[in-house]
């Protein structure tokens, strides 16, 4: 019997990690490479493999990652600073058996989306189930359900994740509703499930976001003391992307080419909102939102 003649058969078994490596397997065993047991478990392995991936893949489509993103592309040097032990740490799922959450903040720039997106690409290739989504668009969703009653079966696909990371949080203060749904999400996942929010204001800061103190306290209260902080400080990566960038010193240098532009600090900017934070750390103090200032002159 000639290999073409049994792909039909493991098509029909749905085998097709068989067929697409059946030629090469059968090419070995005839060349004494493969006894019969190894050859049928070199062929049980392609299929398992070509399985695992196709189920790999699904689950990061359905994931809706801005961009691929893992640990191996992020540059640990640039600020040494970050907490690379802490982050290869919780990349390695453990957090997610044990239904724990995650806060990741600091200033612009320092790599926070890039970080929780490698954290959750990781997740999905140890078979969890994630979800990424931004703030607007899931306060966008959610409002949809409420225009036209599908509210709940919305509400469903954001308590299914074993993860979901929550990117852009309190980039501006909350409505009453949006409020309400946020409150309804971190609840109903509480201790059921992990959640991954990223933010450039500190957790302290995002009390009064809340029109409501009460759902404020109920919901963080949650949120805050279930999960795993993660601060990121240091220098902007962005400047460092810029497709002119060629033609300005870099931020490692300064205009006339020494190290006097090198760490250059953060400049504090004061929300719009005012004075409406709790008190901070020296490092990352409330009412704040940090962004990194390099001399384009």
């Amino acid at each position: 019997m000639k290999a073409h003649q049994l792909e039909p058969k493991l098509k029909a078994l749905r085998l097709g990690g068989m067929v697409e490596s059946l030629e090469i397997r059968l090419g070995e065993a005839e060349k004494g490479e493969l006894g019969y047991l190894t050859f049928l478990e070199m062929l049980l392995e392609d299929e398992i493999a070509r399985r695992a991936q196709k189920a790999l893949s699904r689950r990061l489509a359905r994931a809706r990652f801005e961009e691929v993103k893992t640990l191996a592309d992020f540059d640990f040097t640039y600020n040494p600073k970050i907490p690379a032990a802490t982050i290869r740490d919780l990349a390695t799922g453990r957090f997610i058996a044990r239904k724990e959450s995650v806060l990741i903040y600091g200033p612009v720039g320092t790599g926070k989306s890039h970080i929780a997106q490698a954290i959750g690409h990781a997740a999905c290739r140890r078979g969890h189930e994630v979800l990424y989504a931004k703030i607007p668009r899931l306060f966008a969703d959610l409002g949809g359900g409420h225009a036209d009653g599908t509210w709940e079966s919305r509400l469903r696909q954001y308590l299914k994740p074993d993860l979901l990371i929550l990117d852009d949080f309190g980039l501006r203060e909350l409505g009453i509703r949006q409020a309400e749904d946020l409150y309804e999400l971190i609840c109903q996942r509480y201790q059921r499930s992990s959640t991954m929010v990223v933010s450039n204001r500190a957790p302290q800061d995002w009390y009064p976001l809340f029109p409501n103190p009460v759902l404020a306290e109920g919901a963080l209260d949650r949120l805050v003391n279930s999960s795993h902080h993660l601060l990121m400080v240091g220098k902007s990566y962005r400047p460092m992307r810029r497709p002119d960038r060629g033609s300005y010193p870099s931020p490692r240098t300064g205009p006339s080419g020494d190290q006097s532009g090198q760490d250059q600090p953060l400049q504090r900017v004061p929300d719009a909102s005012g004075s409406i934070g709790q008190t901070g750390s020296d490092e990352f103090p409330p009412n704040t939102v940090y962004r990194e200032v390099t001399d384009m002159a």
